[in-house]
């Protein structure tokens, strides 16, 4: 495993913040009795999906996912903004298929060459309605026709998900989170309709599907040339 800076634009600012102060205890959320069904299942469903490929992971925060991709996978570059939550992800696999670097999602280095598989995992998620078809396009400028997408993130579950707390004018959503520290961040959290998926991928990618468990959902699409 490798971990390096790669260039990067600054990206949002509250939530690499955010991202930094919870990376000590961000696999907490991943202890959640309710959810460790779903957990085995999707554990147990994804990394066939990456079997022989080359991977792009965006946001990978911890590597929790990562680590499950990797024995799969032919090689992997796993990104995220946060240097602290990549830090916990080195230490965690050993493989030396996997390359770790700092990155920004909207804006993925020049020369980060071209895979046929990727995967982002609760990031969706926290892009912007109105920005989505952006971080898309950007995402499939890296990736070969036919290249397999791989979207996973949360459902809403009342009594445990994290409350909404507002939603804006763009139709954007926010919870309001407060960590082990005390510290409390409003976090911006979407929760995409399959339409909505279906809509994104117009003209970059085919066959979407849509998987849902009780408290997760996985959306699946081939990439064209964008």
């Amino acid at each position: 495993m490798k971990l390096q800076r790669g260039p990067m634009q600054a990206p949002d600012s509250s939530m690499q913040s955010y991202y930094a102060a919870r990376a000590p205890g961000y696999d907490a959320v991943y202890q959640k009795p309710e959810r460790q069904a779903d957990l085995r299942a999707i554990e147990s469903w994804l990394p066939p999906r990456f079997a022989g490929r080359s991977v792009l992971e965006v946001a990978c925060g911890t590597g929790y996912w990562t680590q499950f991709i990797a024995p799969n996978a032919a090689a992997i570059v796993a990104m995220d903004s946060a240097p602290e939550t990549l830090r916990i992800a080195a230490s965690r696999i050993a493989v030396a298929t996997v390359r770790f670097i700092t990155g920004d999602a909207w804006m993925l280095p020049p020369d980060l060459g071209t895979f046929d598989a990727a995967f982002a995992g609760f990031w969706f998620s926290h892009v912007p309605r109105n920005r989505r078809r952006e971080f898309l396009l950007g995402l499939g400028r890296h990736l070969r026709p036919g290249a397999r997408v791989v979207l996973l993130d949360n459902r809403y579950v009342e009594g445990s998900s994290s409350r909404i707390t507002e939603q804006d004018t763009d139709g954007d959503t926010w919870q309001t989170r407060t960590l082990v520290d005390g510290s409390t961040y409003r976090v911006l959290k979407n929760f995409p309709t399959e339409s909505e998926l279906q809509t994104a991928i117009a003209g970059l990618g085919t066959h979407g599907a849509l998987a849902l468990w009780p408290h997760y959902w996985v959306f699946e699409y081939v990439a064209v040339r964008a």
